[in-house]
């Protein structure tokens, strides 16, 4: 077990340094052009391939960091950049993080570096669980997964909603229903490799905020996937299920709740670092905007302002180290993972709105970044957990009770 420490060790130090840089000459120059284009930003992710920051090597580096603590560090850098192309540039590890939470050793070994492809021909990785009818609620999910036992494979059909590189990524991590009335016990969690017939794009959604991540609906018409393509093997999954349908534990996590729960830790340092970025323009721009006579952060209600801004930052910060270092040493014990996304991602919100309530006009407009990181600030409150969905987890974590 790693000794939890707020000191970044010289491998930390070196990491968030060359991210942060990357992120002034690449990621924020490129910021504006990408969220008003609302396209995948495919030249940006190949500068960050060819330096390594796009990558299965990159990923796993940072997960075999003992203390926790390296993605999140990274994450806040890259989104101090942009939360958009921060989003593209992480958004395949999602689809990683679903095969190596779920996956054989096997699997893992064959299926996440194609998430990724090379620095010369980049891959994109989906992770595909929200559907129309079933965001929050998970354990309602429609897509089916139908075991064909003469040929050794499944057909998959159904339609996914609001999916990170659904439809252009190469490698779509897929969770279904085996069986429905089983509710989340029945469900399992497919690869299906690229150029598979039978998946499609459906609506790509015109959206709010971070419009540099491609997100679109994904549609299975008859998918057919290797028998060797359900994460985890036939074998564990009969095993579930039996235990389900005798009405024990299934053993094991959920499947698609498995790879939120890694993650959490990981969005609050998305969300961590939007607010970061908002607060340091309202702390410049504060220093240089004149009125009265004096800088405005000689008021108190400019200084004050950004004192709450700084402190709520700093406690985002030290809740989603703690929940990282957690996750690698030893677990969660009362939902650290959502206290943490769930304080982060709110914390961002009302900071990227007092950024622009200190820039005044010039925060409403296109000519200062902290309007488009207002707007990319929401969707934390709402991926990978709803801000109503983690207090669920977190009072029935510290009461040892089934709220509804």
């Amino acid at each position: 077990m790693a000794d939890f420490s707020l000191h970044l060790n010289d491998d930390q130090v070196q990491i968030k340094d060359w991210i942060h840089q990357f992120a002034v000459d690449v990621i924020r120059p490129a910021a504006q052009e990408w969220d008003e284009r609302e396209e995948f930003p495919f030249p940006v992710v190949q500068e960050a391939a060819k330096i390594g920051l796009y990558g299965i090597e990159f990923l796993m580096n940072g997960m075999a960091d003992p203390t926790g603590l390296t993605l999140p560090v990274a994450i806040e850098e890259m989104f101090w950049g942009d939360a958009g192309i921060g989003m593209a540039i992480m958004g395949s590890g999602l689809a990683a993080a679903g095969i190596a939470g779920n996956g054989t050793q096997e699997q893992v070994i064959e299926w996440v570096p194609q998430c990724y492809g090379t620095p010369e021909k980049i891959a994109l990785g989906a992770f595909c669980v929200s559907e129309p009818d079933a965001g929050s609620d998970v354990s309602s999910l429609r897509t089916r997964a139908v075991y064909d036992e003469a040929h050794d494979e499944w057909v998959l059909n159904g339609t996914k909603a609001w999916i990170t590189n659904g439809g252009i990524a190469d490698v779509h991590v897929v969770v279904a229903a085996v069986e429905p009335e089983l509710k989340s016990r029945g469900q399992a969690s497919f690869i299906v490799p690229p150029n598979t017939k039978g998946l499609s794009m459906g609506q790509k959604y015109k959206k709010h905020g971070i419009k540099a991540s491609h997100t679109a609906e994904v549609v299975l018409v008859d998918v057919h996937v290797p028998g060797s393509c359900l994460l985890g093997g036939k074998e564990k999954l009969d095993a579930k299920l039996a235990r389900a349908r005798e009405g024990g534990h299934a053993g094991g996590k959920q499947p698609a709740m498995a790879t939120f729960e890694a993650t959490r830790p990981a969005v609050g340092a998305q969300a961590l670092g939007v607010a970061r970025a908002a607060y340091e323009i309202a702390l410049d721009y504060s220093k240089e905007r004149v009125a009265f006579g004096k800088p405005i952060i000689m008021n108190q209600a400019i200084a004050f302002k950004l004192a709450n801004m700084a402190t709520q930052i700093d406690a985002a910060r030290l809740l989603i180290w703690r929940a990282a270092w957690l996750a690698k040493n030893g677990g969660f014990k009362n939902a650290e993972g959502s206290m943490s996304k769930y304080f982060a991602s709110e914390m961002s919100v009302k900071v990227t709105e007092e950024a622009i309530q200190i820039l005044g006009g010039y925060g409403y407009t296109r000519e200062y970044h902290v309007e488009r990181m207002h707007r990319d600030a929401k969707i934390h409150t709402i991926f990978e957990g709803t801000s109503e969905i983690q207090q669920l987890v977190i009072a029935r974590a510290i009461s040892g009770l089934r709220i509804e």
